[in-house]
């Protein structure tokens, strides 16, 4: 089940990105949420602004992200390719995190968040791998790379469903 996050949730929450930092970290990505990111801060900021939300099994919170809507400013400019579709707006999916153990909770979001807009733009760090695998295999199509504010280089990728394509 998804829902809304709620400043209630904010300690569940920071134990599933505590969590979802261990996955990265034992695959191999020690380059990707760094330096206290995601931060206290950065998420009761997404909870106020309506964008943070969490997964929950068996009433327990399993996972959390946010859903922005557009414009995202580091999204401007992508170089070594082009989005796919710059002429609708779109949302981006950020800090997806998930407990270890709980399996499905990538396509549960994409599910929900397709439902919500048909056109999603994501990205994440070179080394997290396991992230890639799951945007690739959900029908994502890699569009070049994009720079964080603070300068990190991200791989981002787009997905624009339409009716002839709907497969959810």
């Amino acid at each position: 089940m998804i829902r809304p996050a709620h400043i209630d949730d904010l300690e569940d929450i920071m134990t599933v990105l505590e969590a979802a930092k261990g996955i990265m970290r034992a695959s191999g990505n020690t380059g990707q949420w760094v330096d206290g990111y995601p931060s206290r801060e950065v998420i009761l900021n997404d909870i106020y602004r309506g964008y943070g939300h969490i997964v929950t099994e068996n009433d327990v919170v399993a996972g959390y992200f946010a859903f922005v809507p557009a414009p995202e400013p580091t999204y401007e400019r992508i170089y070594g390719g082009s989005w796919l579709d710059e002429s609708v707006p779109y949302h981006v999916v950020h800090r997806i995190g998930s407990v270890p153990g709980v399996h499905g909770v990538f396509k549960a979001i994409m599910d929900w968040c397709f439902r919500m807009d048909c056109n999603i733009r994501i990205d994440t760090h070179h080394d997290n791998l396991i992230m890639q695998h799951c945007i690739v295999k959900y029908g994502f199509r890699y569009c070049g790379i994009i720079y964080l504010a603070n300068g990190d280089e991200r791989l981002a990728y787009q997905l624009v469903i339409t009716r002839e394509s709907k497969q959810i």
